[in-house]
């Protein structure tokens, strides 16, 4: 199938030579043959560059539907054959008219072409930035491999200046790496043992040994790529509208054009010639082929905008979702803090109760497990031993320790448990120094309390000001007691606290939200997955878990809680730059119907076919120069776009 592109150049080609006629009249010159050359060259701009417009109408005709192609295979069609029987009546002929047409409706898709080939070699680009080899500890060796060979659980080496080959975590060494490429981080990031490294990124000062985590597809930069494709392909809920908006609109324009035919031939007794011009004018002129590249551009650019940014948006109704957010909802764990809760506080025997915390939680993998496990580590304390092992749902474990009920969970226990007073007002206190209480008891009894620590992000506080300066109100959602949640709301300045939230309602309360305005939901954890998937917009922190990536309709990359306003500002901004997109390839139209269909005949104000068919061009060129502007916006640490 031949490409827009060579159509194109056919189409200018053969039509060039009419075209210097049409100058040159004046000194006299005209093209040799005349009339017969004329048809010879459009009738081969007509089989050869137009033949796919007139095949979309018949197809569109077939199914009782209309198209853009339908104003243009028309036009050009009546044009054409009327010039045909015009030469053999001996009147005035327009095969440039059609010829033109033609090529100036393929110079608007070009400009679409260019459009979207450029966002395939950003994609091209984003892909080249993968290491070609890498050098892989193998047999006690190290030696060069292909990319290609390399297999997760692989050691691999890197040098200075050096890309790190794929995704993984340092084992040994450590440096400074340059990620800007994949999270738009202009800063080098520090790395030590126990980091993760991505796929792609620049190793700058020293050496440092990594285990393979994730190879080939499940690269974050090969999901990155994967899911800038997806976005740019998809659309955007409005592009449905200017869908059926084109189904009544064609109809509408051939009545037009007939109304103006029979005006001007019937009442207004115009030569055959003269009406068909203004009747084929009207056809071309409201050709809107601009309303086609609207959305698709923007949205083109708006993804690519924000991939650079290190913020993925996944599809085109996000985009719309966004505009009429009022209300942000935050995870607390991972998403406002850091996700990496200390041991601070331990009220009770130490020794004991350590022992059967570590013992009960040493197959959980929640973040505060794990800080009981670390504190038992650091202080060699070894866990218990358990039997009957049995998870309380949202209250904690149970277990049998040396013949008796051991149990550890939140303060849901107590409903069940015996607490003392002094115990329960050291609780209260640790609480309300944003400290999350763990219970710890034996046989129906509390024996000891351990207080963790998750402490906020250091952007946390800077990102939600921001975003309560926009108007928009913040909710912070947590499992956590209400005094922990309400103690770090107010050192993050959230607006409001919803606490003590089962892991399984999270989506009902965002459901909730949802009767009073439009809700983003922030999250990273596998319990966010179904409240990111209820909410308007899901936006997931690309620290997150895979299935909370995967709920998200946006993703930050960078995991910093400031590009939340960042990407509600970009998605905004690009649904804006559509609507605007849809303004200019309308007004064209809109402005370019009364004059095309002679209104203004009698001051002198008319348009031809082929200047038309310019117009038609120029709105095509409007639309992509508006999206391509996209690309200048700045954005500040604050978020707001200029």
């Amino acid at each position: 199938m031949m490409t827009i592109t060579k159509r194109f150049w056919i189409s200018l080609i053969f039509s060039f030579p009419m075209l210097l006629g049409m100058v040159m009249m004046p000194f006299g010159w005209m093209v040799p043959g005349g009339a017969w050359t004329q048809l010879i060259l459009t009738t081969i701009v007509m089989a050869v560059s137009a033949r796919p417009f007139l095949q979309s109408a018949w197809a569109s005709f077939q199914k009782h539907h209309s198209n853009m192609d339908t104003l243009v295979a028309i036009g050009t069609a009546t044009a054409y054959f009327y010039s045909v029987y015009a030469m053999f009546t001996n009147q005035a002929v327009f095969f440039e008219s059609a010829a033109f047409v033609v090529t100036f409706v393929l110079l608007g898709q070009v400009f679409e072409e260019r459009m979207r080939n450029n966002a395939s070699n950003a994609i091209e680009k984003l892909v080249d930035l993968q290491a070609k080899e890498a050098e892989v500890l193998r047999d006690g060796q190290l030696v060069k491999i292909p990319l290609s060979d390399v297999v997760a659980g692989d050691i691999i080496k890197v040098k200075p200046g050096q890309k790190v080959a794929v995704d993984g975590v340092i084992t040994d060494g450590n440096s400074t790496v340059d990620e800007s490429m994949v999270t738009g981080e202009s800063m080098p990031v520090d790395k030590v043992v126990g980091d993760k490294v991505i796929g792609s990124t620049i190793n700058n000062t020293g050496t440092f040994m990594f285990r393979a985590e994730k190879v080939g597809n499940e690269t974050m930069l090969s999901q990155i790529v994967e899911l800038v494709k997806k976005a740019q392909n998809s659309h955007a809920p409005i592009q449905k509208l200017t869908d059926k908006i084109s189904e009544i609109f064609v109809p509408i324009v051939l009545i037009l054009s007939i109304t103006t035919f029979l005006v001007w031939y019937v009442f207004l007794g115009a030569t055959l010639a003269n009406a068909l011009i203004f009747a084929v004018s009207v056809v071309v002129i409201a050709c809107p082929c601009a309303l086609g590249l609207a959305t698709p551009t923007a949205l083109m650019v708006g993804t690519g905008r924000g991939a650079k940014m290190g913020i993925l948006i996944k599809n085109g109704e996000v985009l719309e979702e966004v505009s009429d957010v009022k209300t942000v909802v935050f995870d607390k764990t991972g998403t406002i803090t850091n996700g990496k809760p200390e041991v601070t506080d331990i009220i009770g025997d130490e020794q004991q109760i350590l022992a059967i915390a570590a013992g009960l939680e040493e197959s959980s993998e929640h973040p505060l497990a794990t800080a009981i496990l670390d504190r038992a580590k650091e202080l060699k304390i070894t866990p218990a031993t358990t039997n009957n092992f049995q998870a309380i749902e949202g209250k904690g474990v149970q277990a049998i320790v040396d013949n008796h009920e051991a149990f550890v969970g939140n303060d849901k226990l107590l409903a069940d448990v015996k607490i003392t007073k002094a115990m329960e007002q050291q609780m209260i206190q640790l609480q309300n120094a944003a400290k999350t209480v763990v219970f710890v008891g034996m046989n129906q009894k509390i024996i000891g309390l351990i207080a963790i620590q998750d402490a906020p992000k250091e952007t946390s506080k800077a990102a939600i000001a921001t975003l309560r300066a926009r108007g928009l109100r913040t909710v912070m959602l947590t499992g956590d007691n209400i005094r922990v949640a309400q103690a770090i709301a107010k050192q993050v300045g959230i607006d409001e606290v919803i606490a003590d939230v089962l892991p399984g309602d999270k989506a009902d309360h965002v459901q909730a939200l949802q009767k009073e305005s439009k809700v983003a939901f922030v999250g990273d954890g596998i319990n966010d997955a179904p409240a990111l998937t209820m909410a308007d917009v899901g936006i997931a922190m690309g620290s997150g878990t895979d299935i909370a990536i995967e709920s998200g309709g946006i993703v930050l990359v960078k995991n910093d809680l400031r590009d939340v306003a960042k990407a509600l500002e970009l998605s905004k901004k690009t649904f804006n730059r559509i609507k605007l997109n849809l303004f200019w390839a309308f007004i064209y139209n809109v402005l370019g119907i009364p004059v095309a269909a002679g209104l203004f005949f009698t001051i002198g104000l008319t348009l031809s076919p082929e200047l038309a068919g310019l117009a038609m061009a120029f709105s095509s060129l409007s639309v992509v120069t508006s999206s391509v502007l996209l690309n200048k916006a700045k954005i500040s640490t604050d978020g707001k776009i200029a």
